[in-house]
Parts: structure tokens; C-alpha cells; sequence
């Protein structure tokens, strides 16, 4: 009947198992790093200004690092290869159309579609969401899908 004090247990009951590592989602992964700040972790706001290691941060939060000349600073490893604001370029995004993101009001009762974007190349129309790479040029700040720059295949901007 049970709880009679014969059972006895079996060594996969008494010895745990090492833990499983967790997995981050390789999605939410690359949708966060095309709608949030590299450095403040805040969602990405005009003026936006990319490094070269292709990393967006908001100019107001990566000037503010800049400026704190605090001892008890603590290092952030998002912009600690990042000395002064000549290390970064400023970009020029073209909005996405389709994106309703900002315009309505949030209430929680409406399903919020992660993959949609803000921006979007202005050549291909690709959306930028992490599925497709980008490419910024360094002298005048424009994004293109590294799609559009094969495409057209010119030294020079494309606008």
C-alpha cells in the first residue's frame, strides 16, 4: 500500500543531476539589441549613434558616460572601447511606415509583434530586426541592408 517502510529508493532519486545551462533565445537576443540602448538598456531614441563594433546607443546616454569622470565609475563593458564621441557615427535611419510602435497607446490588452521594426533599409525596404545585417558608412552616417550594398555596387552614398 505505500509508506509501509519497504520501499526502498533508487539512486536516480536521491542523486541530482548536473543543472542544465540555460539558453537564451537567440531572437529576443538580436530583437533587444535592435530596440534598446547598448549602454542604459532604454529604448532606442533619436539622435541614435552606432560604434564600430556595430553596437546603438542613444547620444544623450553615451555622452553622459563620456562625461562622468567619476572614481567610483563602474566600467561598462558596452562602451569601454569607446573614448570619445569621434569613435561613433552618428546614423541616418529611415523610418519604417508600417511601424505603429510610438503611435498607439499601450494599454496590455493587444499583442505586440517583436519582429516588426522601426526602421528599414531605404533601398531593399528590408526591416531592421535583427534577421538581416546592416552595414553603416563611417562619412555620412547612412544605413543599408548589407543585401542593397551588394547589389549596388558603388563607393559612394547611395541617397
Amino acid at each position: 500500500m505505500g509508506c509501509d517502510g519497504g520501499t526502498i529508493p533508487k539512486r536516480h532519486e536521491l542523486v541530482k543531476g548536473p543543472r542544465k545551462v540555460e539558453k537564451v533565445d537567440k531572437n529576443a537576443e538580436l530583437v533587444a539589441r535592435w530596440h534598446y540602448c547598448a549602454l542604459s538598456q532604454e529604448k532606442l531614441r533619436r539622435p541614435i549613434v552606432a560604434c564600430e563594433l556595430g553596437r546603438l546607443y542613444n547620444k544623450d546616454a553615451l555622452i553622459e558616460f563620456l562625461l562622468d569622470k567619476s572614481p567610483d565609475k563602474t566600467p561598462m563593458e558596452a562602451a569601454s572601447h569607446i573614448k570619445s564621441i569621434k569613435n561613433v557615427t552618428e546614423l541616418n535611419l529611415a523610418d519604417n511606415p508600417a511601424w505603429s510602435g510610438d503611435k498607439e497607446s499601450i494599454k496590455g490588452d493587444k499583442y505586440d509583434d517583436i519582429q516588426s521594426a522601426r526602421f528599414i533599409c531605404p533601398v531593399v525596404g528590408l526591416e531592421m530586426n535583427g534577421r538581416h545585417r546592416f552595414c553603416f558608412l563611417r562619412n555620412c552616417g547612412c544605413v543599408f541592408s548589407e543585401r542593397a550594398l551588394k547589389e549596388i555596387k558603388a563607393e559612394a552614398c547611395h541617397k
